[in-house]
């Protein structure tokens, strides 16, 4: 009886590779939901962050469709994606030549409100950190960030203070993705936006709405609201 061969995968460019060779060659055709990361893994004998990674990798490159508690096809034909990266504030205001300035505006822990349990699927009573930064160039101001951070996936944003470094640059080094949601929309002005960005009562802002996940748990939301002539440039 012929048995099913043992992969011994260590990195995520190898998964990787073995996994767009069983698309492109077989047996994993067109429309073929894939075996669970946990099951994947243990074929491949990788951990199953080499493999989610692997995964990832092989979605952006627009062969697979990943959707949360749907898993993971194999679509219908691959698809050419625009790539968006992680941007770092403080790098997008430097790369101007301008000098960049961090201000932490507010800082509370609560409950997360019934609108954000919705949105990040929380459960009652969970505990989530809520901040208010201004990014400035060269003294005015760049960006204002208004972000949730969920307790329960990342424990240590409680302890945080968030005083000397941003929610920003703080969460691409603490903690990593395997899904983001991206939104960009026009808002009115608030009273918060009129102080810290000069727009005028009801006057639309450019923003930029951002959820991140981990292993199907959420990490954060944030808004991030531009000051006027802000340009958002993307190369595919």
């Amino acid at each position: 009886m012929a048995t099913t061969p043992i992969f011994e995968k260590t990195t995520f460019r190898e998964v990787m590779a073995e996994i767009l060779q069983r698309i492109t060659e077989g047996p994993w055709g067109p429309g073929t939901l894939l075996p669970g990361e946990v099951e994947l893994a243990e074929e491949f004998r990788c951990s199953r962050t080499t493999m989610n990674r692997a995964l990832r990798e092989v979605s952006e490159l627009g062969f697979l469709d990943r959707k949360r508690k749907a898993g993971t096809r194999v679509r219908m034909a691959p698809i050419r994606q625009a790539r968006f990266e992680m941007p770092i504030v403080r790098a997008e205001v430097e790369k101007t030549g301008a000098s960049y300035r961090y201000a932490l505006v507010s800082r509370e822990i609560l409950a997360a409100p019934e609108w954000l349990r919705a949105r990040m699927n929380l459960s009652v009573g969970s505990e989530v950190v809520h901040l208010v930064c201004l990014h400035s160039a060269n003294g005015e101001a760049f960006q204002l960030e208004d972000r949730w951070i969920n307790g329960a996936a990342l424990p240590q944003a409680l302890q945080q203070d968030f005083a000397a470094i941003g929610p920003n640059e703080w969460l691409v080094a603490t903690v990593p993705f395997s899904e983001v949601e991206i939104s960009f929309l026009a808002s009115a002005a608030d009273a918060i936006t009129v102080t810290h960005l000069d727009h005028k009562l009801g006057e639309p802002v450019f923003c930029v709405e951002r959820a991140t996940w981990w292993q199907n748990a959420a990490i954060t939301l944030v808004t991030l609201s531009h000051r006027r002539g802000y340009r958002m440039t993307t190369r595919y």
